[in-house]
């Protein structure tokens, strides 16, 4: 297991000598992010993150993320200029020593959340999704409040309508048909490059304003693994985006999927599952609906020796800054995961 940690560039208020002093951390993940999607990132700016982060006592190895093209989702025209953008981006992060690349496919929006600090009883604050406030936004309508946290600000209302408008005219399977096309052009060149690329499933998990989702259970990810049957197809496996439906079976997929050795990267996160969404929590099993030793003992019994990094944490100790990528829960989530790996590896050397 490889502890890695999320970091947003020199912009992030969280430092990197002080992620260097969480014990066990190794990893640093991040990506360049003053280029506009679908663009090549420039050698010079790969390299001088590397030389931050080494600078640090860190490795840079994996990136998170290189976003997807809408164009390249849709299907438009010009998503062959786009992949072979993607592909460069490949190569010249394989260059600089990136061993895996996370991405999603998910339309539009990246996580979708309906409150980024919602108080929990013991005074922190975490992001939550309750479907009642969720069913007030309709990107389709102008009267509504149309945005909620954590989607791409840089579309104006007009354009925000017309993507959504373009996307619900496409089907589940036109979908799945251009990941596919997406699929075959860029594995290849990620397995000449000796780099695996990890999709991160829908978060949350379902159905959102009449938008196709494909990436959200079992089999779907069977699907996905098998459009490519090579091993630089794989997987981040976010247990929180597919945990926060009691239909996923968290610790089984965890297995499973280790054991097929496709996971290459992991999001631990816990979550409450309640009747009208979830809400993310810390990361101690009990505070939520995870088992989270049980997670872990899957993924190591399945042989899983990738990256793993805590994910979204609370804003705790009255920590201000980006919402869910604070430094002190995070931290506490990196020290947790330590304590379950050690327990589990210490079971298993008997």
């Amino acid at each position: 297991m490889k502890l890695s940690f999320r970091w947003y560039g020199n912009d992030d208020n969280v430092r990197l000598d002080y992620i260097r002093q969480i014990p066990n951390m190794s990893t640093i993940v991040s990506a360049v992010y003053d280029v506009p999607v679908g663009e090549v990132w420039s050698n010079e700016s790969i390299i001088a993150l590397k030389d931050n982060v080494e600078t640090a006592g860190m490795k840079f190895e994996v990136v998170e993320s290189i976003p997807v093209h809408e164009d390249i989702k849709l299907g438009k025209p010009a998503r062959d200029l786009l992949i072979e953008n993607y592909c460069e981006n490949i190569r010249r992060v394989a260059k600089a020593g990136v061993k895996v690349i996370c991405y999603n496919f998910m339309p539009v929006f990246d996580w979708t959340r309906t409150d980024l600090f919602h108080p929990l009883p013991d005074g922190s604050t975490t992001l939550v999704y309750y479907e009642e406030q969720a069913a007030k936004v309709n990107p389709l309508e102008s009267e509504s409040d149309l945005t909620l946290p954590g989607w791409d600000a840089s579309y104006s209302r007009d354009e925000l309508k017309d993507i959504v408008a373009e996307y619900q005219a496409l089907s589940d399977e036109d979908l799945w048909g251009n990941l596919a096309y997406f699929l075959k052009r860029v594995i290849p060149v990620a397995a000449e490059n000796d780099v695996y690329m990890a999709i991160h499933q829908d978060d949350p998990c379902w159905g959102i304003f009449g938008l196709p989702r494909i990436i959200s259970n079992e089999s779907d990810l069977d699907r996905l693994l098998g459009i490519v049957d090579d091993a630089h197809n794989g997987l981040t496996l976010c247990c929180g985006s597919l945990g926060c439906s009691e239909k996923n079976d968290v610790v089984r997929l965890a297995e499973k999927y280790a054991r097929m050795g496709r996971i290459h990267f992991v999001h631990m996160r816990n979550v409450e599952i309640l009747p009208n969404g979830f809400e993310e929590r810390a990361h101690y099993s009990k505070c939520g609906s995870l088992d989270m030793y049980a997670i872990a003992k899957a993924l190591h019994d399945g042989g899983f020796d990738g990256y793993i990094r805590p994910d979204h944490g609370r804003m705790i100790w009255g920590e201000t800054g980006r919402a869910g990528y604070g430094l002190y829960d995070r931290a506490l989530g990196a020290a947790y995961i330590n304590g379950l790996w050690e327990a589990v590896s210490a079971v298993d050397n008997g």
